[in-house]
């Protein structure tokens, strides 16, 4: 049996704004996080390349 590579798993963060907007497209980003320090959904500001400035990005499933 394989052994566990430990708390940090990989992540889809998706722009909250962009969903909102109804414009074409999505912008994601994959990202890696600690489960056992952040159990809670992760929330950061990243580059919305198709509305061209800063967003909220959260974690979805």
């Amino acid at each position: 049996m394989a052994k566990s590579k430990g708390n940090r798993i990989q992540v889809i963060l998706e722009c909250t704004e962009h969903k909102e907007s109804g414009m074409a497209g999505t912008s994601r980003y994959i990202t890696t996080k600690n489960r056992k320090n952040t159990p809670d959904r992760l929330e950061m500001r990243k580059y919305n390349p198709v509305m061209k400035k800063y967003t909220v990005h959260k974690e979805i499933k």
